[in-house]
Formats: structure tokens, sequence, C-alpha cells
């Protein structure tokens, strides 16, 4: 059965998140209803990370199989038609082999996270950054954020519920800058904790407000435990911006 690789973009504030839940509309439900309207079969839909309720992503990667051959342009263009309600949409389509999973395949992970710096509250851009009308030094933030780098035991910025059998994880990029009035995070890491980069957001606001020092930051680390770390910034800001592979496809325009 030929199975095809997804690039999504979607704005996550209609949904519950990725994974299908009984408690309102996720972004894998929307997809799966528009393979089935396309091929009248019930068929799942794998991605590589399953992002939150109100999570957004410019680079989600996704995989399902389909008993028909589809071009992959086509097979893009077919299923926006269906997702034309919805606020998710097939950026590139792509046939791959049966090896191919979306999620195990991966190799590494990409996300931004948005901060608009300013006093005035956002109005084109709101629910897609956190509002924080204190004033923030990035640089202060970027140096401490450079503690982090590496592989340590993240429980000081892990979620209660994260289902991950080890803390332990390699952070190989957490670059802090200033864009106008944007603060913007950019983390890179094989794979993450879940809250993860929501927590590093959350716990160097309290570094770029003054609040903490570069000190705290490293006791925080240590402690290993949630309590020690700052606090959880919201979803709003946060994008899946880019799945690794070892392998990449020619995937169509």
């Amino acid at each position: 059965m030929p199975r095809y690789r997804l690039t999504l973009e979607y704005d996550g504030r209609p949904y519950v998140g990725w994974q299908r839940q009984e408690n309102g509309p996720s972004v894998q439900e929307a997809l799966e209803r528009a393979a089935f309207g396309l091929t009248g079969r019930e068929t799942s839909v794998i991605a590589a990370g399953r992002t939150d309720s109100g999570v957004h992503a410019t680079g989600q990667v996704c995989h399902l199989d389909i008993e028909r051959d589809f071009a992959p342009d086509r097979l893009r263009a077919a299923l926006n038609a269906y997702l034309k309600d919805e606020s998710v949409v097939v950026l590139q389509a792509a046939r791959v082999g049966e090896d191919f999973h979306a999620r195990f395949s991966a190799t590494g992970r990409a996300y931004l996270y948005r901060i608009l710096n300013r006093r005035a509250q956002p109005t084109l851009d709101k629910g897609r950054v956190w509002w924080h009308p204190r004033a923030l030094d990035a640089e202060a933030m970027h140096d401490a954020a450079g503690l982090l780098l590496g592989t340590h035991d993240f429980s000081s910025f892990r979620a209660s519920e994260c289902q991950a059998s080890s803390p332990v994880k390699t952070l190989d990029r957490l670059d802090v800058a200033r864009v106008g009035d944007e603060v913007r995070l950019v983390v890179e890491a094989r794979s993450f904790l879940h809250h993860q980069v929501r927590n590093f957001a959350g716990t160097l606001a309290l570094v770029g407000q003054g609040k903490w020092t570069k000190a705290d930051l490293r006791r925080a680390l240590e402690a290993r435990e949630r309590r020690a770390g700052g606090p959880t910034a919201p979803p709003d800001g946060l994008y899946l911006t880019r799945v690794d592979y070892l392998t990449e496809v020619s995937e169509s325009d």
C-alpha cells in the first residue's frame, strides 16, 4: 500500500492538540476526515510529534497509507480541498517507502517560541504569541540559555504528565534573540519532553526580567525537580517549525 509523507501548517487555536480526543476537535481528526472523504476508507495519520492544544505548526510532518496511487501534488490538492474549512493545510506531499515513519524515523525537531515584548497587547497576532508587556533582556536570556545546551536531566523542565521513559535529553540549540518587538527562542533537539520548550520560555523570561540570574537557572537545572524550574509559558507562542530525517525526499512544489 503506498505511503505518503505530508508536511503541514496549522493554527492550533481551534484544536485540542494533534491527537484525536473526545473533548474537542484535533488536527489528527481533521486530516483523517479529509483522507476518508478522499478515499472512502478509514485511514490512520501518524505525526512526528503530538503538539498540545493551542500550539501551532509551520513544518509538522505526518504519514498515512492510501490504497490508491496518487501523484503527490494531486494528493496535496485533494486533501486541501477537504480541509478548506479547517485551520490546517498540506504544504507538501511525497511518496515514501514503507519503512518511513513520521515519528520514529525523525532525527531532529525544531521549535520557535515567540514572545511579543511590548506594552500594547497583540491584535493581529493574538493567540499566536505570548504577550509579555514587561521589558525583557534578550541578551541575558541568550547567555543563560547556554547552560541548557548539551545532555542533561531536564526534570526541572518536564511536565508532571510527561510519558517519556527518561528525563535525559540532548539539547542541540537554544538561541534567544530580539527581532523588533519580539523575543524569539529557537530550540532544536532530537526529541523533547512534554512542555520542555514552554518551560524553557517561562524560565528564561524570569532571567530576562532580572528576577533570576544565570546562577539561579543553573541551580534549577541541577535540582532535577519540576518545582525548581520557572513557570510554563502559554501555548500561544509555540510553533513546530521543522522535523529532520536522515533521508530527505523529493516533495511536490
